[in-house]
């Protein structure tokens, strides 16, 4: 009788622990997975142009980081220029940034003053950028300066270490040179430099931390729960 009465016990906690291992894979793979609703396209953007100058939609930028550049893109008014910087996670599958760029110029033209409108993007995925301008600053900025600036003078800082700030300044640097009138100072010299040992975390590195932190606490209560539960069951 005591073997009859035990074995709905048995099929109970093996049916359990199955439960609890196929919620462990399925919470392992959403912690993994970059959800698709990370994946920014054209629809993700407004209609009309926005007011701000920092659209920073991957929250790569710190609030003082997100100051600097603002004043900056401000400051290109001065030879009525309308600038903006725009920050993504990650691009939709098929869509290059430079494609991106295009799309929201041709969307936002027809606002005022839509003609020299001058847009930075970077996604943070890859640490690309792009730089795409209006067709009323063709003539002060041509596609093989906005190209260098892109590759060149953004792709340095965020291949040094993800310098979103330093990217963003530097390509407004050069670009503001060569709106003034004067020559394009050109890409910066790659020099070799010592990395910056700092103790302090990247927004990555904290966030790759407690997606691993959970993933060891819920594979543990996966494991010891069933073992602790089949133990108490069977004495």
């Amino acid at each position: 009788m005591a073997s009859f009465k035990r074995l709905p016990v048995r099929s109970l906690l093996r049916s359990q622990l199955w439960a609890l291992l196929i919620s462990s894979v399925l919470a392992l793979v959403v912690l993994i997975a970059p959800p698709a609703a990370l994946a920014t396209g054209a629809q993700n953007f407004p209609e009309q142009l926005p007011a701000s100058h920092v659209l920073d939609q991957a929250d790569l930028l710190s609030r003082a980081a997100n100051a600097d550049v603002n004043q900056r893109l401000e400051s290109l008014s001065d030879q009525r220029v309308d600038a903006r910087l725009i920050t993504l996670r990650r691009l939709d599958y098929g869509t290059s940034l430079e494609t991106l760029g295009n799309t929201l110029l041709e969307r936002w033209q027809g606002d005022a003053g839509g003609e020299r409108l001058l847009l930075l993007l970077i996604e943070a995925q890859n640490n690309s950028a792009a730089v795409v301008a209006g067709s009323g600053l063709q003539a002060e900025l041509p596609d093989s300066l906005l190209s260098s600036t892109a590759i060149s003078t953004m792709g340095l800082p965020l291949r040094e270490g993800a310098r979103y700030r330093q990217a963003s300044l530097d390509a407004l640097a050069r670009l503001e040179v060569v709106l003034n009138g004067q020559e394009d100072p050109g890409p910066p010299q790659l020099l070799e430099r010592m990395p910056v040992e700092t103790n302090i975390p990247t927004k990555e590195e904290t966030a790759s931390s407690n997606a691993f932190l959970w993933v060891v606490v819920l594979l543990v209560v996966g494991t010891l729960v069933p073992m602790i539960t089949w133990w108490v069951f069977s004495r």
